[in-house]
């Protein structure tokens, strides 16, 4: 990719931003990629929802292309990428897809996400969050066409909306271990809202964008769709070990911040408040990764999900440990660097 084919997005002002120039091998992979070709299912037509979708992206030439064709019924698709160096970029843009740059200030803060509303010149008042490893399904792609153009008169039309999603691990959908329901706004009215920061992290080595942060309304109530998506964001352990490994990062950061966010932790509170009071409570319990897997294997009934689920459930237990162990590292670091 040359240089002047780079959106240099930290340097911009929100609202500013401007799409990549198409790359030159991104017609030569439409043929390729087919992107007329739908899924399986009913889907509403092409191009006919009047809803914005965003992806954002880095090193995904292996997702990408699945993810947007499930999505090709919206009317806009921006991929906000990271500078990928392998066939994200062309492969979305064969797909139909707008790509924008995004460029991490390493202070933490804006991350992708947060950038990416403020920034891209959304055509329409509804967007979609998705991430590249997941995927829509017709029946969702049936009920967000009918919340967008108003025919949802079922219900009272919200400004935002709680989606649910199905975590696919060794093949097999994840339906305890406490990974079922997980609730996530991601339809929102553009000005609704934007992702909380948690603390000041400062560059957690986590990545550039939100994993763990949630959005927090400005404006409106949140609803809750009735069908989930899909997610596949482990298609072997290697990846759940390298994507936990700096997850791990960001627990330890969030630990010494003491969880400071604009999500309050809530035992009556909504989904991610309950979470939050949940884990407020578990950081103080001693021999946390132990429990962590009985939690989540016994309790949670991770043993109903058969191998994939005793697998998930102690990978589980050495992302506690790990986050465990590197606040404490954290700890001992900055009371060394304190010492007269």
């Amino acid at each position: 990719m040359s240089a002047a084919a780079t959106t240099l997005a930290g340097n911009q002002a929100p609202g500013e931003a401007r799409p990549m120039p198409i790359d030159p091998r991104a017609e030569a992979l439409r043929a390729v990629v087919h992107p007329e070709r739908l899924p399986p299912g009913r889907w509403p037509a092409m191009g006919s929802v009047p809803l914005s979708v965003l992806i954002p992206a880095r090193h995904e030439q292996r997702n990408v292309v699945e993810c947007i064709r499930r999505l090709r019924w919206a009317g806009h698709v921006a991929v906000v990428d990271s500078q990928s160096t392998d066939e994200t970029i062309p492969l979305a843009q064969a797909m139909g897809a707008e790509v924008y740059q995004f460029h991490y200030s390493r202070q933490g803060w804006p991350k992708k996400k947060n950038w990416a509303l403020e920034s891209v010149p959304w055509p329409h008042e509804w967007i979609l969050i998705m991430d590249a490893d997941e995927h829509m399904t017709p029946e969702l792609a049936e009920e967000i066409r009918q919340v967008v153009t108003g025919e949802a008169a079922a219900t009272p039309r919200r400004d935002a909306y709680w989606i649910n999603r199905r975590f696919i691990f060794m093949g097999r959908w994840i339906r305890h271990c406490g990974y079922y329901p997980s609730w996530n706004i991601r339809l929102l009215k553009r000005d609704a809202g934007r992702y909380e920061r948690i603390g000041d992290l400062g560059d957690t080595g986590s990545g550039d964008n939100e994993v763990h942060e949630h959005i927090v309304l400005r404006q409106g109530e949140a609803g809750y769709l009735k069908h989930d998506f899909l997610h596949y964001a482990y298609p072997d352990i290697g990846t759940w070990v390298e994507k936990h490994n700096r997850y791990s990062t960001w627990e330890a950061h969030a630990a010494a911040a003491g969880d400071a966010g604009e999500v309050a932790p809530s035992l009556f509170g909504g989904p991610i408040a309950r979470r939050r009071w949940l884990k407020a409570r578990s950081r103080r319990l001693p021999f946390r990764p132990a429990l962590r897997f009985l939690y989540s294997y016994v309790l949670r009934g991770g043993f109903l999900d058969g191998y994939a689920g005793f697998v998930f459930c102690r990978l589980l237990a050495i992302y506690e440990f790990l986050s465990v162990a590197k606040h404490r590292e954290m700890e001992a670091a900055r009371r060394r660097e304190h010492r007269p």
